[in-house]
């Protein structure tokens, strides 16, 4: 075995921080340990692979070195390119170029030519880190030519690292892993005024939107318990158990309707309309992640969030038409929303005439469903909230 000289303090340092990044909900804290590793390995750039292209989709790398264009000589980068020389290799193996090919070979390499040589690379250490459930991450280590090759040494203290990156990127995704399709979905499903949860195979809450964290706030038919989605009642507790038990062991199936399920509220208000649709995960790698579900819920008694600047663009209405529709919309009648509005009804009754003439409906339920299956909706802004 090789003798590897570093410095305890240095190691420490290296250590500590890693498991920092495991802690933190941004890609950005990896750069930390990354320019550790540069300053370890005497190295002009280390790169970390967190997600390969998949077709249209670019994959995503973090890289730190002296001469990147990026804040503190760290970037955030797409990556697309996927014709590396060392892109099949045994996992949690450190190898080098020599591992690969002779020094003439690698040298008229178009990879080297085209890729590394314009970047100031020509060594370079390689790794594919294995995590569990997850797939494979590449970590690169590079050096100049007129630097010396990575020794066995070198190779040697890279091997005691990757554990130390397994484990800290495992930790990451599973703390963090409503960076997911389940919250693109959810962002967008909640433009439409209905409740998204994230949830993983065994109940528990990875991720919510504004409409959920109001009506689990409530505990009016929903609530999170030991960080798990439960309903109120025992009875809907296990329908809803059943249910996410179901969709997960369903998934992949051509053709299965997602599961749905009512939900009675305390309250007496009407009951919570609940469905239950496994989507797949977006993760960095190269490999397939854990499933998910997306439970969408419907409140029929929650307001609508349609954008005001959209709905006056769409129907050529005033503001004050604007905001009567909206409190319509909402489930008020013409004199609450007069009264919301501080007007008179007299006054709400000539714009709601003028609202009928511009938008072509005739009765309040039309211009209500009108507004709620409109593009309106999906222009929902937290600026019209304030």
């Amino acid at each position: 075995m090789a003798q590897i000289n570093i410095k305890i303090e240095q190691y420490n340092e290296l250590i500590n921080s890693l498991y920092e990044a495991a802690k933190d909900d941004s890609t950005k804290s990896w750069s930390e340990p990354l320019k550790i590793v540069q300053d370890m390995f005497k190295a002009n750039y280390v790169t970390l692979i967190l997600k390969l292209p998949k077709e249209d989709d670019l994959g995503l790398l973090i890289a730190v070195g002296d001469n990147l264009e990026g804040e503190q000589n760290v970037e955030y980068l797409p990556y697309q390119h996927n014709l590396t020389p060392f892109s099949d290799q045994p996992t949690d193996t450190v190898l080098t170029v020599s591992d690969y090919m002779h020094d003439a070979d690698w040298r008229k390499s178009s990879y080297r030519q085209h890729w590394c040589a314009c970047n100031n690379v020509y060594h370079v250490m390689i790794v594919d880190i294995s995590t569990p459930d997850v797939g494979n991450l590449r970590f690169r280590i590079t050096r100049s030519e007129d630097q010396e090759d990575f020794s066995e040494s070198d190779k040697e203290l890279c091997n005691m690292l990757v554990p130390h990156i397994r484990r800290a990127i495992s930790t990451f995704l599973q703390l963090y892993n409503s960076v997911s399709l389940g919250s693109l979905y959810s962002r967008a499903i909640g433009r439409l005024s209905i409740a998204t949860i994230t949830i993983d195979e065994n109940s528990r809450v990875l991720d919510k939107n504004l409409f959920a964290g109001n009506i689990l706030e409530s505990g009016d038919g929903l609530k999170i318990v030991g960080g798990k989605l439960t309903a109120h009642y025992q009875n809907d507790n296990r329908e809803l158990k059943r249910l996410i038990k179901t969709a997960f062991a369903q998934a992949g199936e051509k053709q299965t309707m997602p599961e749905a399920m009512s939900i009675t509220r305390p309250s007496g208000e009407i009951a919570l309309g609940v469905v239950i649709e496994v989507i797949p995960s977006l993760n960095w790698d190269d490999g397939k992640g854990k499933k998910h579900a997306v439970v969408y819920i419907r409140d029929s008694v929650g307001k609508s969030t349609t954008s005001t600047e959209i709905s006056k663009k769409l129907f050529d209405l005033t503001p004050a038409e604007t905001a009567l529709s909206l409190q319509l919309t909402n489930g008020l009648s013409l004199e609450e929303a007069a009264e919301a509005l501080n007007i008179r009804r007299n006054t709400a009754r000539a714009h709601l005439r003028s609202i009928f003439s511009k938008t072509g409906v005739r009765r309040q339920t039309e211009l209500v469903r009108l507004f709620l299956n409109s593009v309106a909706a999906l222009g929902f802004d937290d600026r019209d909230e304030e």
